[in-house]
């Protein structure tokens, strides 16, 4: 195995770092293959144990449950994300043309299989995350395992792209409200575009990521080129 890029979690989330043993690699990239196919419901451990032919027990050494696995899926994919958007914007001096380039990273995510991580292909991770990170932390659960800072590269990224927006406009009142918003739509679009296209001008066509890219450019630059005074008029009308 050759992996030049390691994406190491502090998390609550896992028992064992699963990226420590080939039976933890091997978790990890047959759990994001079977939740592509079958669907975080029908997704099983056992189902697992039997894909890799290990046991539901050698499993359970690494995650105490799926959802906990779901976490650290979702959690390396915004870490992998936010280390993309790092390097594909440190060099960029101009502000607006930084924004842009993380934009561009942001909507695109799912085209391209990071060949530094030789375990994990991240245009099938882009997939479940499209479809299922939001059950990450739509729980009952949610309060608590934000203390345990379960979601800490979502909002480390989120934190990294509006301090980006205050770059541009420092007086923008709601950067990360922005952005978080964004982050949500560059995915919400997408799924909108395939499965319920009448919420959505994103069409599911050969390549709906630029159509994605337009919008959430549009979406940034229209808010952040509103001055402060004018955000302060809105809250008024």
């Amino acid at each position: 195995m050759s992996t030049n890029l390691y994406i190491s979690l502090s998390h609550k989330s896992y028992l064992r770092e699963p990226d420590s043993t080939e039976l933890g690699r091997k978790i990890i990239s047959e759990s994001i293959n079977m939740m592509d196919a079958l669907g975080f419901e029908q997704f099983t451990f056992k189902k697992l144990a039997a894909a890799i032919g290990s046991t539901e027990a050698s499993i359970y050494r690494y995650f105490e449950n799926k959802h906990k696995l779901l976490v650290y899926l979702v959690s390396w994919y915004w870490a992998w994300l936010h280390f993309t958007v790092t390097f594909q914007t440190h060099n960029i001096q101009n502000p607006r043309q930084r924004l842009r380039r993380a934009i561009e990273v942001l909507a695109k995510a799912g085209l391209d299989d990071d060949p530094n991580v030789s375990h994990i292909d991240e245009r099938i991770l882009y997939r479940v995350v499209v479809a299922e990170s939001a059950k990450v932390y739509h729980t009952k659960e949610v309060d608590a395992e934000n203390k345990d800072g379960y979601f800490l590269e979502f909002k480390r990224l989120c934190r990294h792209l509006a301090q980006m927006v205050l770059d541009i406009n420092p007086a923008y009142p709601y950067p990360h409200a922005l952005i978080s918003t964004a982050m949500e739509a560059a995915h919400q679009q997408m799924y909108f575009a395939r499965h319920l296209p009448s919420l959505t001008e994103v069409k599911d066509a050969k390549h709906p990521e630029e159509e994605t890219t337009f919008f959430l450019k549009h979406l940034l630059f229209s808010a952040i080129d509103c001055t402060q005074k004018q955000s302060k008029l809105y809250e008024h009308e």
